[in-house]
């Protein structure tokens, strides 16, 4: 078999036919076809790229939404620990000096003021005279009424006279029964007239009597409204001068109802005054009115103070503070802890592993932004602050640790 050595040539024309063992010439269709499917393949890998590209930040996105979702299932809460309540704090109260006796004085006999003995400020002992009132007309009353005692006297002897005499002639039966009768009935009549002028005569010279005008006790005068002159008339309610009773004085204090409880008889209290400070006095409960006024809730309690020096004034302004109260065994809680429920009072705890409980509560004192708790919670719990509304037992939550804030969706 020949061989050719000599290089077939390509540059035939395309009628021509090539020559035998030379290679097949390639058209310009084939190299088109190579070149478009290199251009979509490239396209689409670019397209398919642009889409990953695209898909994987909706991808993350959706991720961090599904996160967010359950973080926020789970709701986060503030909790605190709780604390021994503080002790009771002193109880004080305000409170009204009154002496410990005091009356008016009013004229019990009409007249004028013939001179008064007394001023404002002077201590009277019991009896003494304050002041003289000139009465005339009852001067002249009462020698009326004496001299109609005189003669009901003399009508009275006359007649006991006569009912003898008749008594003596009917044992001899020189008069009649019935005259005999009539005359002891008109002795009996006579001896009643003279019972009453002279009681009328007794009144009077009562009634003069009161133109002395005395202290009823030993006290202070404390007002004065008469002059010399003046004319008083008895029954009117003029009155004349005030005595007070000032050694020893009640104090007059109400007490809330919530702690009516702790007052009690014969306890010593505390009494401070504005004009004497870091003086203080001590007062004792005597009684108290044993029922609370519906107007004010308060229980009207009276105490008493020696003023024996004189230096409490009656009528003034003072503070009463009594014993504190013996501490119940409470814990302190902070009142935005507290769940108003148809159940009562709740609040709501949280265990180790987030889970919540609701508890049912007993109060006691009210300290403002804390309250006392009685019952229902211990040393150690931990209770939820500003509880949500929507809080059940069994709810799962997650602790806020302190410093923390809760993360923003």
């Amino acid at each position: 078999m020949q061989t050719f050595d000599r290089p077939l040539n390509t540059s035939a024309p395309d009628n021509q036919t090539p020559t035998l063992g030379a290679a097949p010439r390639p058209s310009r269709r084939a190299g088109s076809g190579r070149r478009l499917v290199s251009v979509v393949g490239v396209t689409l890998v670019l397209v398919g790229l642009a889409a990953v590209a695209g898909l994987i930040p909706r991808f993350r996105a959706r991720a961090a939404l599904e996160d967010a979702t359950q973080s926020l299932a789970i709701p986060t809460v503030a909790v605190v620990g709780l604390s021994n309540a503080q002790p009771a704090a002193p109880l004080l109260l305000s409170a009204e000096l009154r002496p410990y006796l005091e009356a008016p004085i009013h004229p019990r006999a009409t007249g004028y003021v013939r001179r008064w003995l007394v001023d404002l400020g002077t201590n009277v002992v019991a009896g003494q005279l304050l002041a003289e009132i000139d009465t005339p007309e009852l001067n002249q009353e009462l020698i009326r009424s004496r001299a109609e005692l005189a003669q009901v006297e003399a009508a009275r002897d006359l007649a006991q006279t006569t009912a003898n005499r008749w008594a003596e002639l009917l044992k001899t039966s020189s008069v009649a029964e019935q005259e005999a009768a009539e005359k002891k009935a008109d002795l009996a009549l006579k001896i009643a007239t003279v019972e009453a002028a002279n009681a009328n005569v007794r009144r009077l010279q009562e009634l003069t009597g009161f133109s002395q005008v005395t202290a009823p006790f030993a006290g202070i005068i404390t007002r004065r409204l008469v002059n010399i002159g003046d004319l008083v008339t008895a029954g009117t309610g003029v009155e004349l001068f005030r005595v007070a009773q000032t050694g020893r004085l009640r104090v007059f204090v109400r007490v809330p109802q919530t702690l009516a409880p702790e007052v009690v008889t014969n306890s010593i209290a505390q009494l401070t005054v504005q004009e004497y400070p870091g003086q203080v006095f001590d007062a004792r409960v005597v009684r108290t009115a044993g029922a609370i006024e519906p107007d004010s809730r308060t229980l009207l309690t009276e105490l008493e103070v020696d003023n024996s020096k004189g230096i409490l004034l009656s009528g003034s302004y003072a503070q009463v503070r009594f014993p504190a109260p013996p501490t119940a065994s409470g814990v302190s809680l902070p009142a935005n802890a507290l769940l108003f429920r148809a159940e009562g009072l709740q609040v709501g705890l949280v265990d180790s592993t987030g889970k919540v409980t609701l508890k049912s509560v007993t109060l006691g004192r009210d300290f403002g932004p804390t309250v006392e708790v009685l019952k229902g919670v211990a040393i150690g719990d931990r209770v939820i602050v500003n509880p949500p509304d929507a809080l059940v037992s069994g709810m799962m939550v997650r602790v806020l640790e302190p410093g923390n804030t809760p993360a923003k969706p």
